[in-house]
């Protein structure tokens, strides 16, 4: 199995607005994307690794598949729907990374 992980990375300036990714960009992602989805997560950044240090990532999401070549399937005929509705929630480009599943509780 598979995790893509999406992170946005917490800039300063930059600006992200959480409710509508989780109401309406992710809902929007999970349809387009939900041919082989095992699982979706989404996070929210709440702080760094001392006490009110803001976090490095606002947040993100990770999508759970058998394979890269799975979510590449269904990457395609969604990618630019996906992407173009990114302006809407943030300003910063997410950071995308295909990780490899090795154990999971």
């Amino acid at each position: 199995m598979i995790k893509v992980s999406v992170l946005y990375p917490n800039k300063p300036g930059s600006h992200f607005d959480m409710t509508y990714y989780t109401t309406k960009h992710m809902p929007m992602a999970m349809k387009l994307l939900a041919n082989g989805l095992h699982k979706t997560e989404v996070d929210a950044g709440l702080q760094g690794t001392a006490p009110g240090q803001p976090p490095a990532f606002f947040g993100g999401c990770q999508f759970y598949y058998d394979s890269i070549d799975a979510f590449v399937q269904v990457w395609k005929p969604a990618a630019a729907e996906i992407t173009a509705d990114i302006p809407r929630y943030t300003d910063v480009e997410p950071i995308i990374q295909f990780n490899e599943v090795k154990l999971s509780l």
